[in-house]
């Protein structure tokens, strides 16, 4: 059952425009209501116009209201078989059981929520591409850069060619210098770094496709990219930082490694065997892994 109709809308209610978030509220207020409601029905409830409803569908990149219902369906059928659905505080004078559990809890809800407003028709598109290019410039700043980097030395693993640059001087330099046979992928949570958005641009200007991964909803980095794909993690407290955003993120840089080494499993694989050879001398038992 498809879901995150929900989830689409908190993340997005921030970015929607002052009577697509009316709507928008409206909904999250009352979504049982919603589902038996038509277009013309919520547009009365909510004191929007029908455009209005439509509009809000298509900024949550879905078809229309239909879907959103569906979705919507899908979240309330979901939740009433999951006791724990929202996201946890993290109490930092709590027991080590409470930390163990609210930390973990976070990072699975996010994933979750995750999978449901990540495209499958965009992570393809993203793989084919990825699988095509002939270098792949990762571009992240802060919390973001280490997950760049993190699939920087994932697609090394592989042979991909892939470059990765914490500071925007390096990735303006990267991105000046790249051509259409290149793919520029730019990683912000939030999609507000004026950093990759610059950077993304003039990668654009040079003739690289390019692919974002953003939290969900519009903002500036996606509207600059070919390809979208979101994330999902509603953590509200600053105490979270970035750790359950990151866990969403490193999962679909994972979903995407996998994808992209399947496309050529078998040099992959050498490839894999390769590289673990080299680095065996490294470790203290050379003969095994770890």
């Amino acid at each position: 059952m498809i879901n995150g109709g929900l989830v689409s809308i908190k993340e997005s209610l921030q970015s929607l425009k002052p009577t697509e978030r009316k709507v928008a509220q409206y909904i999250l207020e009352h979504p049982e209501m919603v589902m038996n409601a038509s277009v013309q029905k919520l547009s009365e409830l909510a004191g929007v116009s029908e455009a209005t409803i439509v509009r809000l569908a298509r900024s949550l990149h879905l078809k229309g209201f239909q879907e959103l219902k569906l979705r919507i369906a899908g979240d309330l059928a979901k939740s009433s078989h999951n006791i724990t659905k929202s996201y946890q505080e993290i109490q930092i004078d709590g027991s080590i059981p409470a930390l163990i559990q609210s930390v973990s809890h976070n990072n699975i809800l996010s994933i979750q929520d995750t999978m449901s407003v990540l495209s499958e028709q965009d992570v393809e598109k993203a793989i084919d591409c990825l699988s095509k290019a002939r270098r792949v410039y990762v571009f992240g700043v802060g919390a973001s850069s280490v997950i760049a980097q993190d699939f920087k030395q994932k697609l090394s693993r592989i042979n991909r060619w892939c470059e990765a640059a914490p500071d925007f001087d390096s990735q303006a330099t990267l991105a000046a210098n790249m051509t259409d046979e290149d793919v520029a992928f730019g990683i912000s949570y939030s999609g507000q770094t004026e950093n990759i958005i610059q950077t993304l641009k003039i990668a654009k200007e040079s003739g690289a496709t390019v692919i974002s991964l953003t939290k969900f909803g519009s903002n500036p980095v996606e509207e600059a990219a070919d390809i979208r794909l979101f994330t999902s993690s509603l953590e509200q407290s600053i105490r979270s930082g970035a750790m359950a955003s990151r866990i969403a993120q490193l999962n679909v840089i994972d979903i995407l490694y996998v994808g992209i080494a399947s496309r050529t499993y078998d040099e992959s694989i050498m490839a894999l065997d390769r590289t673990r050879n080299a680095v065996k001398g490294s470790k203290r038992n050379g003969d095994k892994v770890v």
